[in-house]
Formats: C-alpha cells, structure tokens, sequence
C-alpha cells in the first residue's frame, strides 16, 4: 500500500487542520514552540491526524516558522498522526526533505498576476518547479508524499474571474508532473456552492484514484456550504484551521480559513 493510499485511503475523507501554517502566515506575534506542540498534542487528543505543521520559508521573513523542524517531530512521534510543511523552491524542498516530514505541499497559482505577486514566476515556472520537487523526491531516500496546491482557483483578488478550464488545464499538469495529490484552494474566499461543485467535480474526474484537496476561505460565509458542496462531489480531503486563522499575505483582502471544528462538525 503506498503513503498516499495510507493517508487518504479512497472512500474515506480526511480533514487537515493547517493553523500552524497558513493560520500564521499574516501574524506579527506567534505562539512560543512549545505552545505549538501543545496545540499538536491536544487537538490530537480530538482525534485530529493531519497537521499542516510550517513552511520552509527564510526565518529571517518568516520567524513564525523557524522551529518547523521541532513541529515535524512533534506530529512524527504521536501514532498515526501525518505532518505537512509547504515548500517553494529548491533550497525549501531540500531541508523538507532533511526533515523527514510526511508531505511536501507547494503552490501553483491560477494566474499570472498571483503568480508573480506571490512567488515572483510565472505558471509554468512554477509546474516547472513542481517537476523538480517531485525529481528531488524521487531521487531521496525519503518518500514523502507530494502535494501541489491551485490556489486562486476560484477567483483571484488581483485579476478578477478566474476560467476554471485553465485551473483544470493546471490540475493535469501538476499530475503529469509527478504529484500525489492536488488541492484546489478558493484562496480569497469569492466562490460559492455551485462554482466549488462544478470545479471540484472535474477535476475529481482527471485525478482518478489520486486525491483532490478542497482548501476553502470564509471571506463571504459561504465556507461550509462550499466544503458540502466538494464533498458532494468527490473531495477527499478538506483544509481548515483552527478557530478559522489565517490568510494569504500576498492576496489583498483575504480572510480566515474555513473553521476546522466546524468541518468536523459538517462531516
């Protein structure tokens, strides 16, 4: 049986709460590392396996997650429990890899002027990037699971609409390029039901037997129909954040996450 299977077995849906990581993105005071290993530990105690856990971002940018690596070991030494880390570029996917995390999420945007606003590259740089990280893993002793993220896939606060045959287009690319799984991510919060549906659907449909991640703001209140309505239509997993934390720092306008315990109580 491979990770991917393990971790998000087919017929079940697995929730990821990703406080740690994308709930601290905007914030200017962060919680000490034990107070995040105590988070860890006690939403585990909730039953809760997956934990997006930090981003291999320079420290010096992003104090918030210097201690990722404490965190991975954290998640590593409770029973079942599966760590994620965001990675995006090369020297990112390396120490990822160093630190035995069990998935490596990283990011395609769904246009050009998020793309470069975030990551300073365009889209096919980035699945060019994507390619390589799936290389890099390959190539490692390591295995971890791979995980390639479309964010403003439905809607972007930069360029406006978004066609969802151009997030499907990225969808295949990203599979193509090596990936286990692939999120779709309303990174601002502008969609409703039947947008997150409809989009969910196809790309359920090229992902086969690989999972399709539904990663949901709150930004008009419309998360928890939103995440029913990928459910509905084939998303196996579910992003959401403790209390509702977080927000892209390079999306202008966007708020919380969905609320983690309120997927918990939805499903």
């Amino acid at each position: 049986m491979s990770k991917v299977s393990e971790i998000y077995p087919e017929g079940r849906v697995v929730l990821r709460e990703v406080g740690l990581r994308d709930g601290l993105q905007l914030v200017k005071k962060f919680p000490s590392t034990a107070a995040k290993q105590r988070w860890v530990r006690d939403e585990y105690g909730a039953g809760v396996r997956c934990f997006e856990v930090g981003s291999f971002l320079p420290a010096k940018t992003f104090p918030q997650f210097a201690d990722v690596r404490d965190i991975i070991r954290t998640v590593a030494e409770l029973p079942d429990a599966h760590g994620i880390a965001l990675a995006l570029n090369e020297r990112g996917v390396n120490e990822a890899l160093e630190s035995g995390v069990g998935e490596i999420a990283t990011v395609v945007s769904a246009t050009e002027e998020h793309s470069q606003a975030n990551a300073n590259r365009s889209r096919d740089a980035a699945i060019a990037n994507v390619k390589r990280l799936c290389d890099l893993r390959d190539a490692s002793d390591h295995q971890p699971i791979v995980h390639a993220a479309i964010s403003m896939a439905l809607g972007c606060s930069i360029a406006g609409d978004v066609d969802p045959k151009e997030v499907i287009r990225l969808v295949e690319k990203c599979f193509e390029a090596g990936v286990d799984a692939v999120g779709i991510a309303d990174t601002v919060g502008y969609a409703g039901p039947k947008a997150v549906g409809d989009l969910t659907k196809a790309a359920v449909k090229i992902a086969g037997a690989k999972p399709i991640c539904v990663h949901l703001h709150d930004t008009r209140g419309m998360g928890i129909a939103n995440a029913s309505a990928a459910l509905d239509n084939g998303a196996r997993i579910l992003d959401g954040s403790l209390g509702g934390l977080g927000g892209c720092p390079f999306a202008p306008g966007a708020t919380g996450n969905v609320v983690f315990e309120d997927l918990a109580f939805l499903c």
